[in-house]
Order: C-alpha cells, then sequence, then structure tokens
C-alpha cells in the first residue's frame, strides 16, 4: 500500500479539507447512534495537534442531488460538538476566505455535499472547486471510498491526499484479514441470498483456507447438493452456480463448511416451536433458521487451528431467539480467541455488526469495519476508487 497518513504531512497553518462519513441514524431531530461520529474524533484531533484547520466534507441521506431541509447536516451538530469537545462552524456555502477567517483552532462542517448533482457525477468543476477550499485532503470516510464522487475521489487527484485514522485502521485491517494475513484464514460467510455475494465467494475461495456459510445462503448450497431444505429461503435457480463455487473451491483447495446440523421451525417468529435435525433430516414443512450444536462445535474446532478469520454476515435468524444460538456462540469463540492473541478477527458489514453487539461482544474483536458497501467490495477484491486515489 502506497497511501500517505497524516503522519507524512505538513499541515501547521494549512486547511485540511477532510472527507468524513457522519450519515447517522437519526429520529426526531436528534442523532441515535453516534458510532460514526465518534470514530472521526481521532482524525480531527490529529489534525489540530499539527497545526492544522480540519474543514469536514461529508453527505447525509439520499437528496439525489437537490437541497433537502431535512437532510442537512445540521443535525449532527449537536453530537459532533458534543464528542469534540468544543463548537462546531456550520457553513452552507464555504469560500476560502471565510474559511481562513475562522480561528486556527476551528472546526469547520459544510454543508451536505449531495445537495448538488455535480458530487455524485464526480463533475470535474466541483472538485476544483472544493480544492481550491484548501491546502491538503485527508480522507477518513472509507465507507464512502467504493463511490468515485467529486469529494471522495475527485479533489484527491488535486491536492496532497492521506488517509485520516479511520480510513488507515479500515486499510490496515483489510490487508491484515484478506492482503497479506497469516495462515490459515478462514471467512465466514452468511446473509439471505448467494445471488448477492457472488463476486465475494468467488474472491475468497481463492484466499482463504476455509469458508464457512451460513444463513439462507447455505440452504442454496445444501439444496444445490440434493438436500431437501423444506420451505427454507434458498435460490434453487443458483443451484449450478452454487456448484460451480464448490468446484472452484475444491481446486484452490479451499474448505467450505455447510452446517451438518439444523435448527427447524415450522413458523417464522421468535421463540417458535423447534427441533435440530441432522441436515439430511429437514421436514417438508419446515424451514432451516440456524446452524445446529453440532455445526457450532465443528466450526470452534477449526477455529482453533485458525490465525485469521473475517466474517461477513450471522449463521441464522440471529435477530429471534432461540435462532440466534449458533451466530452467538461463533461470535464469543472468535472474541475469546482474539482475546488470548492467538487471532486476528475482522468483521464488517450491517448484519454482522449487530449480531456481533446483539451477542455483547463489540470490543472482542481484533477491528470491526464501520463500512457497508465498501467493505463488501474490497472482500470482492474490486478496487475502490477513493483508495485508489490516495495511492495515485
Amino acid at each position: 500500500m502506497t497511501w500517505k497518513t497524516l503522519d507524512d504531512m505538513e499541515l501547521a497553518g494549512k486547511i485540511v479539507l477532510t472527507r468524513v462519513d457522519i450519515n447517522v441514524p437519526v429520529e426526531n431531530g436528534q442523532v441515535t447512534d453516534t458510532t460514526r461520529i465518534d470514530r472521526i474524533i481521532p482524525t480531527i484531533r490529529d489534525i489540530q495537534a499539527k497545526g492544522g484547520k480540519p474543514v469536514l466534507l461529508a453527505h447525509f441521506g439520499r437528496p439525489k442531488g437537490k437541497p433537502v431541509p431535512e437532510m442537512s447536516l445540521r443535525v449532527t451538530l449537536p453530537a459532533l460538538e458534543t464528542a469534540l469537545g468544543q463548537p462546531v462552524t456550520f457553513i452552507e456555502r464555504p469560500g476560502r476566505e471565510a474559511l481562513e477567517a475562522e480561528p486556527a483552532d476551528a472546526v469547520i462542517l459544510v454543508e451536505n455535499t449531495r445537495f448538488t448533482p455535480m458530487e455524485e457525477a464526480n463533475d470535474p468543476q466541483m472538485a476544483g472547486f472544493l480544492a481550491s477550499l484548501g491546502d491538503v485532503f485527508c480522507n477518513d470516510a472509507f465507507s464512502a471510498a467504493h463511490r468515485a464522487h467529486a469529494s471522495t475521489e475527485g479533489i484527491a487527484r488535486l491536492l496532497p491526499a492521506c488517509a485520516g485514522r479511520l480510513m488507515q485502521a479500515e486499510l490496515s485491517a483489510l490487508e491484515a484479514a484478506l492482503g497479506t494475513p497469516q495462515p490459515p484464514v478462514m471467512a465466514i460467510v452468511g446473509g439471505a441470498k448467494v445471488s448477492t455475494k457472488l463476486a465475494l465467494l468467488g474472491n475468497l475461495v481463492s484466499k482463504t483456507d476455509m469458508l464457512v456459510i451460513g444463513g439462507g445462503m447455505a440452504n442454496t448450497f445444501l439444496a444445490a447438493q440434493g438436500v431437501n431444505v423444506g420451505k427454507s429461503l434458498a435460490e434453487h435457480d443458483m443451484a449450478d452456480t452454487a456448484r460451480d463455487i464448490l468446484a472452484r473451491a475444491r481446486a484452490a483447495g479451499c474448505e467450505i463448511v455447510l452446517p451438518s446440523d439444523i435448527v427447524v421451525a415450522t413458523e417464522f417468529r421468535e421463540h417458535a416451536a423447534h427441533q435440530t435435525v441432522p441436515v439430511s433430516a429437514c421436514p417438508a414443512d419446515a424451514m432451516i433458521l440456524d446452524a445446529g450444536p453440532e455445526t457450532s462445535a465443528h466450526i470452534a474446532a477449526r477455529l482453533a487451528d485458525t490465525r485469521t478469520v473475517v466474517m461477513n454476515g450471522p449463521l441464522g435468524v440471529f435477530e429471534m431467539a432461540p435462532f440466534h444460538r449458533a451466530t452467538f456462540a461463533l461470535v464469543e469463540e472468535i472474541a475469546r480467541l482474539t482475546g488470548t492473541g492467538k487471532l486476528v478477527s475482522i468483521a464488517g458489514g450491517g448484519d454482522t455488526v449487530a449480531a456481533i453487539n446483539a451477542a455483547g461482544h463489540g470490543d472482542g474483536f481484533t477491528y470491526i469495519s464501520t463500512a457497508g458497501g465498501a467493505f463488501l467490495e474490497w472482500m470482492e477484491g474490486k478496487t475502490l476508487p477513493g483508495v485508489a486515489a490516495l495511492e495515485g
């Protein structure tokens, strides 16, 4: 990796245009989860410590290129000021003179970059305008790095550019997971549909030693091998694709782990009547809602010999008891081994993070990514425009 960090930049007396992701959940005009705001604070602090003036560029919601009052970044100001412990200046229409007039220790937030169609079009005129506002560009929004927008990619081509602390942490963690990992490497992929993660599965079978497949995706693979999955969620039209991935895994020496026992129910609801049966014995009127204890024990045994694990998806319907058990057991074991120093554990994706937090192990992994689409595209082996621009 050839991208620079804040440590490589001279910032004293300079305006540092800092792309952040503070697209946080809001209810009744209040930020309900400050995780993304909390994670950009080290970058802002380090810029200030080096004598720079951070000017935050960010998007909020999907205004589709027009000013939408309900999607103004003003709503994030109270949470941002609380996290920073200082006032934040909000500017709707930034100009160089206005930014220079702010005190040296000021933190400035610019209105939603997506209030113009030029942002998502990566319009050179907008990139040029943004670049004219500052002296250095710092990208701390890995979660937006898979989009070639004016404030993520275009501007990075026009100013001295570097990664912020969150971006640096994300890239370093992902490099440790799939770039130059400590072998053996296990990937855990769950979710509803194989069709949404084809590129991911194709990349992982060539990068890992073991691929654990759970959730609805596992049902598709089981059905493709002739297993009766009853009324379970499964993409039967993806059978050929599933068999192809299995064949590619065999050729690459990657072991695929599918459930050997399953927890089934005839109703999709919490605390539904359920039973645990061998994977070959799913009743015709039942749905597979979780992996069974035998499967959990097998994965745990294989984890003991693993040095790097990357997780993207749960093993079952973790939101509904008792179908959370396999996922929670897996998360607990990963956290335990990580705590002993035997395992490097990386996780990302909305459902994955929710499952880890629900299991009570939000601090138990080596690194948990805040990114959704960018994390997935990186795991798929795709080039992220916002990262590539930093390497230019």
